[in-house]
């Protein structure tokens, strides 16, 4: 089983002068849950290379034993330090892929012809794909085969408006990423905010939050099984 993680390479939190990225634990959680299930992990982003970490997601409250466990484990480390260029990765030799979250894919991971790319041939491949908290704003463009979005006609979850109100980001992202799922068609849910909710439709899995990085992982693995 081998599943391709991909990953932002964005850094800049719209002209705020703030940095952002990957979410730590949403890269963390999901690595062990397929680690432990015996997958083996490739790590990607558009630039190759070490991605950029949200400093928000390394701060002490933000910490898991996920995030303990992958910060003291010297071959995630090294793997995430050379991660391999998406242009140059086939869908052809994974099982699945999974999108970590942060705000950095909003930026790049969304507009990327690589990445759009490489999910359509996923789908069109019966390849399941994965996405958490701001990761399904990578969906944003992928068309099915037919010309519609992805999304269309798709139980779908994805960070909420009120989840973005509350870290004050609002007016900061390029889209919100419910109001993209809903423009796209996708039949959006949603629970509290900061609670675990995932959505299965098919061929794809979609986590609402942080929280809900391990369960989408989990439902990803079902997938492949």
């Amino acid at each position: 089983m081998k599943i391709l993680v991909v990953l932002t390479s964005h850094d800049q939190l719209g002209n705020t002068g703030e940095k952002t990225g990957f979410w730590l634990e949403e890269l963390a959680a999901p690595y062990y849950a397929f680690l432990d299930a015996g997958a083996e992990i490739t790590l990607a982003s558009p630039q190759g290379g070490q991605p950029p970490l949200d400093p928000k997601s390394d701060s002490p409250d933000a910490q898991t034993e996920d995030t303990d466990r992958f910060n003291a484990d010297t071959t995630a480390m090294q793997a995430l330090a050379h991660t391999k260029k998406l242009s140059e990765v086939s869908v052809a030799d994974y099982d699945a892929v999974f999108y970590p979250g942060g705000h950095g894919p909003l930026w790049d991971l969304a507009e990327d012809a690589s990445s759009i790319a490489l999910i359509e041939q996923a789908i069109a491949s019966d390849k399941p794909v994965a996405a958490v908290c701001h990761a399904p704003g990578v969906l944003r463009h992928v068309k099915t085969p037919e010309g519609t979005p992805v999304v269309s006609g798709k139980a779908v979850t994805g960070f909420s408006n009120t989840e973005e109100q509350a870290v004050g980001l609002t007016d900061v992202v390029p889209f919100l990423v419910e109001d993209m799922l809903k423009t796209n068609g996708g039949h959006y849910s949603k629970t509290d905010d900061w609670q675990v909710h995932v959505q299965v439709d098919g061929l794809l899995v979609t986590g609402q939050n942080p929280a809900s990085s391990a369960a989408t992982a989990t439902a990803l693995l079902k997938l492949l099984k």
